[in-house]
């Protein structure tokens, strides 16, 4: 089984894209299970077509003497399997001992037996860097393989090199590694150019590009993925090539994180080329 964290920084796509990659892969016949590891709950909406209606913890505290595994992990789209970690209330607790409490528990009631034969476990990872919850997955082992959502903005670039920088630091502790940059592209004036220098950088990949469109804002008003809404839209085709990248992926790196300095001397070198364009 492959585990495998998504990570990006707030409001770049990363639940969708994640949610939309896990149907493509069921599609393709894998058995996958989504962990949602922010305490927002949403990162399986898209797969049930609902918010997730029994989040881990809050079971956990409602029902701590006689929990089981179907309390809480509940069939999404294509027969997956999702579960929500959820966390504390806002201003209380730590999001980060959330996390690893939940796959803590998931591990205790068998969601990762080997009868279940899953192909895959993917944790949609917090956007947050600052928090120790966005390294639990990594820093516990739970997590072998990172892809980082981005866009060619300063602050997506500077989210990934601090991602990066998480990734070293337990890369020889747990095992970690670098798969790729998913690149969600608005199609700005040289952006194309910019991530890529940037991911050479890195010492990584683009594993796959994913243009923006409409469609996935109105399959996500039916609370459905592109995959399931509209199967044989242009759209859905790039997230099942994505998930195919994924599956065949052998390229995995320790990454090489950029001084504040080298990454602002990047940014400005490819902003002034946009620019006088």
């Amino acid at each position: 089984m492959r585990k495998i964290a998504i990570y990006g920084k707030g409001c770049i796509g990363k639940s969708s894209i994640t949610q939309n990659t896990v149907a493509a892969l069921a599609e393709m016949g894998r058995k996958v299970m989504l962990v949602g590891c922010d305490s927002k709950a949403d990162s399986t909406r898209l797969l049930l077509g609902r918010l997730h209606p029994k989040i881990l913890l809050n079971t956990l505290r409602e029902e701590s003497e006689d929990l089981h595994l179907e309390d809480f992990r509940k069939e999404g789209w294509g027969k997956t399997f999702c579960v929500e970690s959820g966390g504390p209330e806002p201003g209380v607790g730590c999001t980060g001992r959330s996390v690893i409490t939940s796959i803590g528990l998931l591990e205790q009631l068998g969601a990762y037996d080997a009868k279940l034969q899953l192909d895959y476990a993917f944790y949609d990872g917090l956007s947050s860097v600052v928090c120790s919850g966005f390294v639990m997955p990594m820093r516990e082992k739970k997590a072998q393989e990172v892809y980082i959502v981005t866009s060619g903005d300063s602050l997506s670039l500077y989210t990934i090199n601090n991602i990066c920088r998480g990734i070293q630091k337990y890369a020889f502790l747990g095992g970690v590694r670098l798969g790729g940059l998913i690149y969600n592209s608005p199609n700005f004036d040289q952006e194309d150019d910019l991530v890529q220098a940037f991911a050479e950088q890195l010492g990584t990949q683009i594993i796959y590009s994913i243009p923006r469109d409409n469609i996935v804002q109105q399959a996500e008003f039916h609370n459905q993925t592109v995959i399931a809404y509209a199967p044989n839209c242009e759209q859905a085709q790039h997230y099942r090539h994505l998930a195919k990248a994924i599956d065949q992926n052998t390229n995995f790196v320790v990454p090489k994180p950029l001084s504040n300095q080298q990454l602002e001397t990047l940014w400005m070198k490819w902003g002034v080329l946009s620019f006088e364009c």
